[in-house]
């Protein structure tokens, strides 16, 4: 195929699709572009269906430093298991690109971003759903395209599309949304406060360029030379299908009310393999797959019948009931924070940690982002939904439900001048049936006001779920792991009572309209006000005292020109204070100085570098050490790396032979500014000086003979000032 390239102007940027010369064996390649950023996009479909009972769907994001111009960091030099960021982007990527397959298709498929350039301007993420869009209808894959995805910001109460990262961090809100011109399948989104109507209006903007992006898609295809698989899609026998929906239609219906989740699933299993008892063993060996395929569509069709029919739940309640909460702040002893959260039978426990903000996340990534202070880890361990499994890290599910949470609950945060602290959070679903994300904004905002942190106001979140059949429609508030499974969208919505913080949805149902998202914000709305409710009940502001087992963190700001007396030659300084007051210091550039201690080293420290970059002044008296004897005088340390000298005619009362005769090194000396030269160099008179010894007068003829003549000023003397401390380590 020739090169085709396709270049258009929307909403202000420029951008193309090119297919034709690259990657020319895949099943499909569009090399997409905005500004300088590039990225190709791959889809490739396997030549034969898997024996499967899923659709096997692959997506990476590829991440190059090249497309930076950066060598990725440790000593490997080469780029490793996907970033955060990848992993997220190839979710994003799959979301709303998985439910837009054809019914029936098993072929595998694979899908491959990668980024070949990046101008730090343009993000490399959202343009890469057009070209997978591209890429699979140009590979001919069987699929509902053309799907696109945008990202609106807010400016100053204009909404801009594809934002750059200058323009993002200007903006109120984060929305990344992706579908078919009539269709929203996916939504992503932080936002400070916005409010339902706010958000809708952004909602229905976005859609808007959503369509715009599909049109350029088919000017694309159209010059194309596409040739559509053929491949078989897998068809159930209707003989089949009545047998089954008959023997076990009324069986399923009691066996699926059932409030307790494993009961439930015990009581649906039983059906199942009942039902399934009712074929011959050579019927099931010809039609096995397909038999408990239809098994599981019964169990489909039912729940959603007592929901549309009956307006009856699985666990009895209503359509816009929340299911029990409770709520407890300050379970842990020893956490710095911590809030246990539990609805239903989902549970989460989040804890606490505040460290340094030297201590923050450093991102080794093509973004420009280089690194974050708020961190939220998400942990799904196995037996949360009693059963057995490997742990071998964080899963793209983990990682995606961690980044939720942290974008729910950023909006909220102190500044680091306010709180000088990087903040950690690890959410452990300890039990789960439904939303175990929104548990863990739950149950941080209980952790974040426990450990002090002064948050503008809680966050809660919750989970919506919808049941469409043509033009009856059910929304449903607070889902269970069964509503979310077999309903037509998962939809999580958290913020404040000021407005929402976050949300992502998931959508099966093709055709969801705004009036059905409006109802769903708006139920949620409701939702989340109920559980803050009780939250409050367990705290309703940051305690005012932080635990006693977590740092407390002292800021100073001192001249910049005064940074280097503070860290000392080879960092000797800061390191000697560090250990002998047991704080750990960390220095700004601009001469921020943030001291963080469990006990009163902190204060020692402050101490300590306040006067290492205090000035002396004239008549100011010092209590300090001998740190040095010449034959003229001693050098006396007033401050930490700043001395002053005494003239040995100003050691004692009377003639000296020698400073020996009176001071020694590491002798304690009060003494009073008498002079600062030009040249910072301090002159020191003693305070209640001792009367010289006998015998310590000089010889006849030596320089002691000429009387007290007071420090000289010229370059043989007064050696005092800034200098390095004579220390030994």
């Amino acid at each position: 195929m020739a090169k085709i390239v396709e270049t258009f102007e929307l909403f202000g940027k420029e951008y193309t699709l090119e297919t034709g010369e690259l990657a020319k064996q895949a099943g499909g390649a569009v090399l997409v572009r905005q500004g300088d950023t590039v990225v190709l996009v791959t889809a490739t479909a396997s030549r034969k269906p898997k024996d499967l009972d899923f659709f096997p769907l692959t997506v990476d994001f590829e991440e190059r430093m090249y497309a930076a111009g950066k060598l990725p960091g440790g000593f490997i030099k080469r780029e490793g298991r996907a970033t955060e960021k990848a992993t997220l982007t190839a979710r994003m990527i799959d979301r709303p690109l998985r439910s837009a397959f054809a019914d029936g298709f098993r072929n595998e498929v694979q899908i491959i971003a990668t980024v070949l350039s990046a101008d730090q301007e343009h993000q490399p993420d959202i343009i890469s759903i057009m070209g997978a869009s591209a890429a699979l209808m140009i590979g001919g894959v069987p699929f509902e395209g053309p799907l696109a995805g945008v990202r609106i910001a807010r400016v100053n109460g204009e909404f801009l599309v594809n934002p750059t990262f200058d323009e993002l961090d200007e903006s109120d809100l984060d929305l990344t949304l992706a579908g078919s011109r009539e269709a929203v399948y996916m939504i992503e989104c932080g936002a400070y406060e916005v409010s339902e109507e706010e958000m809708l209006e952004a909602l229905e903007f976005g859609m808007e360029a959503v369509g715009e992006f599909c049109d350029v898609q088919e000017k694309l295809i159209a010059q194309c030379d596409v040739v559509p698989m053929d491949v078989p899609l897998h068809a159930i026998d209707e003989g089949l299908r009545e047998r089954v929906f008959s023997a076990g239609a009324d069986k399923m219906r009691a066996a699926l009310h059932n409030a307790d989740k494993h009961a439930r699933m015990g009581a649906v299993g039983d059906v199942k393999e009942e039902v399934a008892a009712t074929f011959s063993a050579e019927e099931m060996a010809a039609s096995g797959k397909d038999v408990y395929a239809l098994l599981k569509a019964l169990e489909k069709k039912t729940m959603r019948a007592m929901v549309l029919e009956e307006g009856e739940r699985a666990d009895g309640r209503k359509l816009d009931e929340v299911r029990k909460v409770t709520t407890t702040a300050g379970y842990l002893p020893r956490a710095h924070g911590s809030g246990l959260f539990t609805r239903g039978q989902t549970q989460v426990l989040s804890v606490l940690t505040l460290g340094m903000l030297s201590e923050w996340q450093r991102l080794d990534t093509i973004d420009v982002a280089e690194g974050k202070r708020y961190i939220h880890h998400y942990n799904f361990p196995p037996y949360s939904v009693g059963e057995t499994g490997f742990m071998r890290g964080p899963k793209r599910r983990d990682i995606g439900h961690g980044a939720l949470a942290e974008r729910a609950l950023v909006p909220v945060l102190p500044a680091e001048d306010v709180f000088p602290y990087t903040i950690r959070i690890v959410s452990e679903v300890l039990e789960s049936n439904g939303s175990s994300s929104m548990g863990s904004v739950c149950g941080s905002s209980l952790a974040l006001m426990d450990a002090g942190v002064p948050i503008s106001a809680p966050v809660s979140g919750i989970a919506m779920g919808l049941i469409k059949e043509g033009d009856d429609v059910a929304i449903l508030t607070d889902i269970q792991g069964l509503e979310d499974f077999l309903g037509d969208m998962d939809f999580k919505v958290a913020g404040t009572p000021k407005g929402i913080t976050a949300l992502q949805m998931d959508n099966k149902a093709k055709g969801l309209s705004m009036e059905i998202l409006s109802k769903a914000l708006m139920q949620a709305k409701e939702g989340r006000a109920h559980i803050l409710g009780i939250m409050m009940d367990s705290i309703d502001s940051p305690r005012e005292t932080m635990s006693q087992y977590a740092p407390r963190i002292i800021t100073i700001k001192i001249p910049t020109d005064k940074i280097r007396d503070v860290i000392g030659s080879g960092g000797k300084v800061i390191r000697g204070i560090q250990e002998e007051t047991g704080a750990h210091i960390d220095i700004q550039e601009d001469g921020t100085i943030f001291i963080a201690a469990r006990d009163l080293g902190g204060e020692e420290a402050r101490k300590r570098i306040e006067l290492i970059v205090r000035e002396p002044e004239i008549g100011e008296k010092f209590t300090g050490r001998v740190v040095s004897i010449q034959t003229f005088g001693a050098f006396i340390e007033l401050t930490p790396g700043k001395d002053g000298l005494l003239h040995i005619s100003r050691v004692a009362n009377g003639r000296v032979g020698k400073v020996e005769d009176v001071l020694n090194v590491g002798d304690e000396v009060e003494v009073e500014v008498l002079d600062i030269d030009d040249r910072g160099k301090i002159s020191l008179d003693r305070v209640n000086k001792p009367d010289a010894p006998e015998g310590s007068a000089p010889p006849a003829g030596d320089r002691g003979d000429k009387g007290d003549r007071g420090p000289r000023r010229d370059d043989r003397g007064g050696r005092g000032g800034d200098r390095k401390p004579r220390r030994s380590h």
